[in-house]
């Protein structure tokens, strides 16, 4: 499982540095990915989404929730055991007004 802190892939502009190397990049690209479209409609409970799953070769999707009283973003994949948190994401970018 993937426990994320957010702030921690983002520069002090609140950006995803390009300087990071390419794996985190991808990382942080999918953590984004996850924030926006979550927060776009508020899951409480794990809500099929069109995301690919990051694992190379799995042809899953991501599913999704907001974790409650934390408000941490569940995430995980309909195929394989990729699974995690993102904590930290609100006021980012990304975070489309659940928070606020």
């Amino acid at each position: 499982m993937y426990i994320s802190n957010m702030q921690h892939f983002l520069d002090e502009q609140g950006n995803i540095p390009k300087e990071m190397p390419k794996e985190a990049r991808e990382l942080a690209s999918f953590f984004a990915l996850v924030i926006d479209t979550t927060t776009k409609f508020n899951p409480k409970r794990l809500s099929a989404t069109n995301i690919r799953c990051f694992e190379k070769g799995c042809p899953g999707t991501t599913r999704v929730e907001i974790l409650h009283p934390n408000e941490e973003i569940h995430w995980m994949c309909s195929r394989c055991e990729n699974e995690g948190k993102i904590s930290q994401w609100q006021g980012t970018k990304w975070d489309n007004g659940v928070s606020k």
